[in-house]
């Protein structure tokens, strides 16, 4: 009975082991990491199998399923779950919509898992466009004693609709109180200015559009420049615009630890002894912007979780992204978001006129 109720309880994950600059050592060890702290998780492998063999060195709830192809990070998505049935990125999403495994995760080219989302594992009924959400550190210290927030649409639509930026806001509110446990979470729209009124006329119809909303806690815009400063929860965009305004941040992030670095070593026996004293806080800052501490991107209105880690992430990052995938399907997220959604629409609700959602 006891044996019967655990295997109730587990969740299974599908995992591209292919996927990545350094896969599949990398996935697999942090497969086996993952798997040592999370006794509720299976794994099935998708891979070559000799390859996926010679690296795992526990077998214990790890299944490998064999696979003949590979999707690489440059060919062109849709074209390449198209054509490559059977490589390791496409049988793991197939899993999923099969119900063989409850979510799915991969290192692998971005491109072809938003499409396996998309096309393979299925959007919520009612969402128009999913968004890939990235979980962003708050840079300030004791900013509303928030230390991260949820951003999307982080380069999923490269254009969006009015009604798209409100669902994603929906989204995101449900994501950051269900998996980052965020009581009533504050939305805002990234925008070239903090007045209401600024922007063009499609991000005032949106700015509109979300203060109608009673179900979100809007609190209006947030500039780029204060991104990281901990004003919102959760801050929505489409998905160029953000995704431009993430890269520039991340770019200014690395070109001051570069200049940091290099007047460190550059500048002399007094930069040196600077830095001996300096040394905890510059760790400190590391800890706080490396992305691998806050999980992998999630693809967001779909009917399971979809999570994809950076390409270079190490083992520390597959842990963390395997933990985000895991409160993911504790919480039901998932489920409770297709809920709301179902229920707006059969009370003929909709997110693209003010005042009807």
């Amino acid at each position: 009975m006891i044996n019967e109720t655990m295997e109730a309880l587990m969740m299974k994950i599908a995992v591209d082991a292919m996927g990545g600059d350094h896969a599949p050592k990398v996935v697999v060890n942090g497969i086996e990491r993952a798997r040592d702290q999370h006794p509720d998780l299976e794994f099935m492998l998708f891979g070559d199998p000799a390859a996926v063999q010679a690296q795992l060195s526990n077998p214990e709830r790890i299944t490998i399923v064999p696979t003949t192809e590979e999707i690489e990070m440059g060919e062109e998505p849709v074209r390449a779950i198209r054509r490559k049935k059977n490589s390791s990125l496409v049988r793991a999403a197939m899993a999923v919509k099969n119900g063989e495994a409850d979510a799915f995760f991969s290192a692998g080219n971005t491109g072809a898992i938003l499409a396996a989302g998309l096309f393979i594992v299925g959007r919520i009924k009612g969402i128009d466009r999913p968004g890939l959400t990235s979980i962003l550190p708050v840079a300030l210290p004791n900013a509303a004693q928030a230390t991260r927030f949820v951003y999307l649409d982080s380069g999923a639509n490269a254009e969006s609709k009015e009604r798209n930026l409100v669902q994603f806001a929906q989204l995101g509110r449900f994501y950051a109180s269900q998996v980052l446990g965020v009581a009533n979470p504050r939305v805002a729209l990234l925008n070239n200015g903090a007045e209401a009124d600024k922007g063009d006329s499609f991000h005032k119809a949106v700015h509109q559009l979300l203060a109608a909303d009673d179900s979100l806690n809007f609190v209006g815009n947030v500039e780029a420049s204060e991104l990281l400063h901990g004003k919102a929860d959760v801050v929505v965009s489409d998905g160029w615009t953000a995704n431009a305004a993430l890269k520039a941040t991340e770019g200014t992030a690395k070109l001051v630890l570069h200049l940091l670095k290099d007047g460190i070593l550059n500048g002399g026996w007094r930069a040196k002894l600077g830095y001996v004293f300096l040394k905890p806080v510059f760790k400190k800052i590391a800890k706080l912007m490396t992305p691998s501490n806050y999980g992998g991107a999630v693809l967001l209105g779909l009917k399971a979780p979809v999570v994809k880690a950076h390409g270079a992430a190490d083992e520390k990052a597959i842990v963390a992204t395997i933990d985000q995938i895991q409160t993911m399907l504790t919480s039901q997220v998932v489920q409770k978001t297709a809920a709301y959604f179902q229920a707006a629409e059969e009370n003929g609700q909709t997110v693209d006129k003010p005042g009807e959602n």
